[in-house]
């Protein structure tokens, strides 16, 4: 990344607050912040957010401030972990937050509710860690999804196997690692045991600048992970359940820790549901391999389902590529066309379109198969 080498800002890249270039202040930063300096406002990173109320970082210490100025239409742009903001001065009672500043990368994900809504989870993330538990099955789907939304926000994403040492055979180890990469080109798949602390400094070098973002499932270890990571308790943590094996929920808000080794780690509650939010340029990552084999399908526009010259479909009969994952490709594709077309009219219309044909489609092929010819639409009575 480029730093500028001036800035008329009232704070000096050579005389950073320690508080803030730990937790990721930068000389670019401190360019866009010059106008609020001059108002007298002071920069800071938010570390916790709790129903309009957020706590901030700022070179005199951690504050609390209020969020009631920054309240916009739109979810996405509420105050949210890993924010950088400015906040009234400290003779300020009460304080608010005034501004955010410009968001490098955001984590999204759609809500379960009806309404087409997105909800950030963090922002300014340069790491998206994927925490998936070994104590259960792996859900290679769910690999996949979560990967989808990270490279989509603009971050690295990373795999962490978590409870590595449930898995006593290291060839069975090292078969579910396999078909992880194999479910994640181009990302990095770890093993952890971070109660013994196996793999913790392989992972800490990875995110050892920047921000990273940890993710995953309730019980996947996360607050585990999160202690091991800052190296004391600082997320509580409960033992897991008698029944199945599976951790507990216990992180209830998204909190951002500095790492010992430089950088920060926003811990997020666990999640039950990871729905797409727009993400077709994450999905088209996670399954590189498809839109590679693509490129060769007599179609533009192939659906890789029945169209003649699929070069898609050819791979999955010569064993090339695995039928689960042009599986997966199309449940992610058609779950990220519906949220889209939930908010775009004209997606819609070109969805229900191309419903309308398929459908059509499939009754001609059923007519033809016994026999009656092509398909026609019953007179009217």
């Amino acid at each position: 990344m480029h730093f500028s080498s001036t800035s008329t800002s009232a704070f000096s890249s050579s005389a950073l607050p320690l508080p803030l270039a730990a937790y990721g202040w930068d000389a670019d930063r401190e360019a866009e912040f010059a106008p609020y300096a001059e108002r007298g406002l002071l920069p800071g990173r938010v570390v916790r957010v709790d129903r309009g109320l957020c706590d901030v970082v700022t070179a005199a210490g951690v504050v609390r401030a209020d969020t009631e100025f920054v309240v916009p239409r739109d979810p996405l742009k509420v105050v949210c972990t890993g924010d950088w903001v400015a906040v009234d001065p400290e003779d300020a009672d009460p304080r608010y937050v005034r501004t955010l500043l410009t968001r490098r990368t955001a984590f999204v994900r759609s809500t379960s509710s009806k309404r087409s809504e997105g909800q950030i989870l963090a922002a300014n993330v340069d790491h998206a860690v994927v925490a998936m538990s070994l104590a259960v099955e792996l859900d290679l789907g769910r690999v996949e999804r979560f990967l989808a939304l990270a490279w989509e926000s603009g971050a690295q994403p990373v795999v962490v196997l978590t409870k590595a040492d449930l898995v006593p055979d290291p060839v069975a180890l090292s078969y579910l690692v396999e078909d992880v990469e194999a479910s994640a080109p181009g990302v990095p798949v770890l093993t952890v045991c971070a109660r013994d602390g196996d793999g913790v400094e392989e992972l800490a070098a990875l995110l050892d600048r920047g921000t990273s973002v940890l993710l995953g499932a309730s019980g996947a270890g996360k607050s585990t992970l999160a202690n091991a990571l800052v190296g004391e308790d600082v997320m509580g943590v409960q033992a897991t359940r008698d029944m199945d094996g599976k951790g507990r929920h216990t992180t209830t808000t998204r909190n951002l820790l500095p790492l010992p080794g430089g950088g920060v780690l926003i811990d997020t509650p666990g999640l039950r549901g990871v729905g797409l939010w727009d993400a077709g340029t994450g999905v088209g990552q996670v399954f590189s391999e498809i839109e590679e084999f693509a490129r060769d399908c007599r179609f533009h526009d192939c659906a890789h389902e029945s169209e003649p010259g699929c070069a898609v479909r050819a791979a999955v009969e010569d064993g090339e590529l695995p039928t689960r994952r042009l599986e997966s490709y199309h449940k992610l594709v058609r779950e990220n066309q519906w949220i889209v077309a939930k908010s775009d009219a004209r997606v819609r219309a070109d969805v229900r379109q191309d419903w309308k044909r398929k459908q059509a489609a499939g009754r001609a092929a059923g007519e033809a198969k016994r026999g009656r010819g092509p398909w026609r639409p019953a007179p009217p009575r």
